[in-house]
């Protein structure tokens, strides 16, 4: 997927009427959305300067045929989640953002292996949280990495984000999925 620069963001930004941060997250989900695979992009905003690090904004194939909840899969709705992670433990484990306020997620419960928008939007707080897969080495699938996470499949990508975040003294997080435009 292409890596926008920092005025197409900017750009789509404005677009959607999102407000710009100093320091901030955003997610591209790809229009691709390949069953189980990282083809997704998640970027740090610092200032005028975008790192991008390739991610998932989609559950993996095991949690969309296995699904914890009885309304679907969750895939998280692209919008502006303003001030709605912190840093806390992802499921008591590690450092991750966690989710501290309400999030919009599509529910998707065909079944089948490819994480699919839906005319069922659930609000609510489901521990859709930013953190990394696999602690040693890059993950190639996202299989149960992601039943609804954000996750950056690269550990040393992730020590990189989570640096940057505690470097910015920032309590809570925002964060901004947009569909690949």
């Amino acid at each position: 997927m292409k890596k926008y620069t920092i005025e197409e963001v900017k750009a789509e930004f404005t677009k959607n009427n999102y407000k710009w941060f100093d320091f901030h997250f955003v997610g591209i989900r790809s229009q691709a959305n390949l069953p189980n695979q990282f083809d997704d992009l998640f970027g740090i905003i610092e200032g005028n300067k975008i790192e991008w690090f390739s991610c998932t904004t989609n559950p993996g194939t095991h949690w969309l045929k296995n699904l914890l909840n009885p309304k679907g899969a969750a895939l998280l709705k692209a919008n502006q989640y303003i001030d709605t992670w912190s840093i806390g433990m992802h499921q008591g484990k590690y450092k991750a953002f966690c989710q501290v306020k309400p999030v919009e997620v599509y529910r998707d419960k065909n079944l089948n292996d490819k994480a699919e928008e839906t005319a069922i939007i659930d609000k609510g707080l489901f521990g859709i949280n930013i953190h990394r897969a696999n602690e040693t080495f890059t993950s190639k699938l996202i299989d149960k990495w992601s039943a609804g996470c954000q996750v950056i499949n690269n550990p040393a990508d992730f020590a990189k984000i989570l640096f940057a975040a505690e470097s910015s003294k920032q309590k809570y997080f925002t964060y901004t999925l947009l569909k690949e435009f």
